[in-house]
C-alpha cells in the first residue's frame, strides 16, 4: 500500500480526501508563502502546491505527496486568506454580487521514483449579495479569515454564494477529478489507494 501525505493543514481538504476514500498522513510543509511570487494567480497557486509538496517530499524516503493551494481571482489579482477581520469586510464588500474564480494549485510527487505532474483547477463563484449587517455577522464567526478568499462552500460562506460553474470540491481546496488525472501521469491509478485495495 502506498503511503499517501497531505503538505497541507486544511481540514477541509482532507475532508475531501476522507470522503472520498484516501486517509492521508498530514504532514505540514512550513513552506513561506510570501517568499513565493509568479506572473498570474494562475501560477502562483500553482507554484505554491509545488513548493509545498517538494519541501514535504524532500523529507520522506517513499510515499505520494499532495500538495495544493487555493485563492480567488477578482479582477486579475490574487486573494488569499484575509489578513484581518477588516480586510475580509473589504473583500466581501467588494465581492458581493460579482463573479470570481476559485483557483487551486495541485502537485503529486512520488517520492520513490522522483516523478512529479501539477496543474490548477479553476471554478467560477457567482457571488450573492448580503448586506452590510450579514457581512460584519460572518466575518464575526471567524471563518473567513481562516481560507482563501474569505468565503466556504460548505459552512456559513455557502449562504452567500448563489452557484458555481465547475468542480465544488476544487472549491473546497482538492479537484478530484484533477487529482486523479495527476496520479495517472505519475503511474498511479487511484483505485489502488482506496481502502482493501491490494
Amino acid at each position: 500500500m502506498t503511503e499517501l501525505v497531505l503538505a497541507s493543514a486544511s481540514p477541509a481538504r482532507l475532508g475531501v480526501l476522507r470522503a472520498a476514500g484516501l486517509d492521508p498522513k498530514v504532514i505540514v510543509s512550513g513552506v513561506d508563502e510570501d517568499a513565493i511570487t509568479a506572473e498570474t494567480p494562475a501560477a502562483l497557486c500553482l507554484a505554491l502546491a509545488e513548493a509545498k509538496a517538494a519541501v514535504v517530499a524532500s523529507s520522506l524516503d517513499v510515499g505520494l505527496v499532495i500538495g495544493c493551494d487555493s485563492m480567488l481571482e477578482l479582477d486579475g489579482v490574487a486573494y488569499g486568506k484575509p489578513s484581518s477581520p477588516e480586510d475580509a469586510v473589504s473583500r466581501w464588500r467588494s465581492m458581493r454580487g460579482r463573479t470570481g474564480r476559485l483557483l487551486t494549485g495541485h502537485c503529486v510527487i512520488d517520492v520513490a521514483s522522483g516523478r512529479s505532474a501539477s496543474d490548477v483547477g479553476a471554478t467560477v463563484v457567482r457571488f450573492g449579495a448580503p448586506t452590510d449587517d450579514e457581512i460584519a455577522a460572518y466575518v464575526a464567526s471567524g471563518e473567513p479569515l481562516k481560507v482563501a478568499g474569505a468565503f466556504t462552500l460548505d459552512g456559513l460562506g455557502g449562504w452567500f454564494v448563489d452557484g458555481i460553474d465547475g468542480d465544488h470540491g476544487n472549491v473546497l481546496g482538492v479537484s478530484l477529478p484533477l487529482l486523479r488525472r495527476l496520479f495517472a501521469a505519475v503511474g498511479v491509478s487511484v483505485t489502488r489507494l482506496w481502502p482493501g485495495a491490494g
